[in-house]
């Protein structure tokens, strides 16, 4: 008789971009979801022990990057436009992690975030992959929330 439920891992095909609370663009891939820090290191001269202290530095958070097949929707162009003709134009967005009912179970929020590279499709006469275009945003601050069980 089992003696606990069942946890699976949730799966990684599941997943919603949000930009601005407007899910405009339907990604088949992102990645770059992370967070890092600096280790600052100190000694006062008066420390009784012969090493120093570990503190927490500046935050640093990966570049998102997202993938998606080519469509008729240039809003990605457009964004990247006005960023590239001097525009502060930054948004907020998110990224939920669904379950199998695709109900939202996790979010990574980022803020302040711009298109800093675009690219277009890798074309090749012989192939029959669809067109895709990769767009990478830089964002200031990554958080992450998981919805109440």
């Amino acid at each position: 008789m089992a003696t606990d439920t069942r946890k699976d891992p949730f799966r990684g095909f599941n997943f919603l971009v949000e930009i601005d609370g407007v899910t405009s663009a339907s990604f088949s891939e992102v990645s770059g979801v992370a967070a890092d820090g600096d280790t600052v290191e100190y000694r006062e001269g008066t420390d009784a022990i012969n090493s120093v202290r570990k503190l927490p530095g500046l935050r640093k958070f990966t570049n998102i990057v997202c993938k998606r097949g080519y469509t008729t929707n240039d809003d990605l162009w457009r964004w990247y436009q006005r960023i590239y003709d001097g525009q502060d134009d930054r948004r907020d967005g998110t990224i939920t992690l669904l379950n199998e009912e695709r109900k939202a179970v996790m979010h990574w929020n980022f803020t302040k975030a711009w298109p800093n590279k675009i690219l277009g499709p890798s074309l090749k006469a012989t192939g029959n992959e669809v067109a895709i275009e990769e767009m990478e945003l830089v964002h200031e601050t990554l958080s992450f929330e998981r919805e109440p069980a």
